[in-house]
């Protein structure tokens, strides 16, 4: 029987379920964006794993501690007072009770958080912090209600959420996702612009590939290349694949 096909109530039954949706994927892929919208489309959570190396990077300038300072930077962000919002339609970063959800998006914080993202005792511990936040989204006094979550980001396929319901890779080729962080950061894809935007995406890729794998699948984990798609038609690609994994289907 195709999911299409399934009653009612097999439907609801499955979506009283808890389901993990794991996307992994390189600088550019859409990472962000698709899985806040499987995340609607799905009645689920969502965790931008980035955003919490963002605000790790943020609280250390913001203390004043050299990023070059590993064992400093791992004892402060040990003690982060991160509050990380999961509702997709709205999803918030509070760091000490101050919002910094524009704050982290700067060029400045996306030129220094690979030093913080491959800090491997950071790492460890916002690992933690990520294992309990998916793991809160499958009791019934959750966001989601107990129906689950989309988390997103490095290594969340292989080393996170290893046993996820649902395991992708979103890709896209470099001329792609130098493009989509063009339009992102300068609102323009123009070869300035694009050239702008380049060592900034290639050169976080770089960085971050010494400690998390995100350019080749894992076994288990589905490729979906959106190179050729528009933002609706990956959310599209995704979430049949999401179907066809875990019988999960959109509301």
């Amino acid at each position: 029987m195709e999911i299409g096909e399934l009653s009612t109530e097999q439907q609801d039954a499955r979506r009283q379920q808890a389901i993990v949706v794991a996307i992994d994927g390189p600088s550019g892929s859409g990472k962000s964006s698709v899985s806040r919208m499987v995340a609607e489309r799905l009645g689920l959570a969502f965790l931008d794993t980035g955003a919490m190396y963002r605000a790790a990077t943020w609280w250390c300038l913001e203390r004043g501690v050299p990023l070059t300072d590993t064992d400093a930077v791992a004892a402060l962000v040990r003690e982060l007072p991160l509050v990380v919002g999961v509702d997709p339609a709205a999803p918030t970063v509070h760091v000490g009770g101050r919002d910094v959800g524009e704050a982290i998006r700067t060029t400045a914080i996306s030129s220094a958080v690979s030093a913080v993202a491959t800090n491997l005792e950071v790492r460890a511990e916002l690992g933690r912090l990520q294992r309990e936040a998916i793991a809160a989204e499958r009791v019934p006094q959750s966001f989601s209600e107990g129906r689950g979550i989309v988390a997103e980001g490095r290594d969340i396929t292989t080393v996170i959420a290893p046993d996820a319901d649902v395991r992708i890779l979103l890709t896209a080729s470099e001329e792609a996702r130098l493009a989509r962080r063009a339009k992102e950061v300068h609102g323009a894809a123009d070869a300035a612009s694009v050239q702008a935007t380049r060592d900034q995406v290639l050169r976080r890729d770089r960085d971050d590939s010494t400690v998390s794998a995100f350019h080749v699948a894992a076994d288990g984990v589905v490729t979906v290349d959106s190179s050729d798609l528009d933002l609706e038609e990956t959310v599209q690609a995704v979430l049949d694949v999401v179907a066809r994994v875990s019988g999960r289907v959109a509301l």
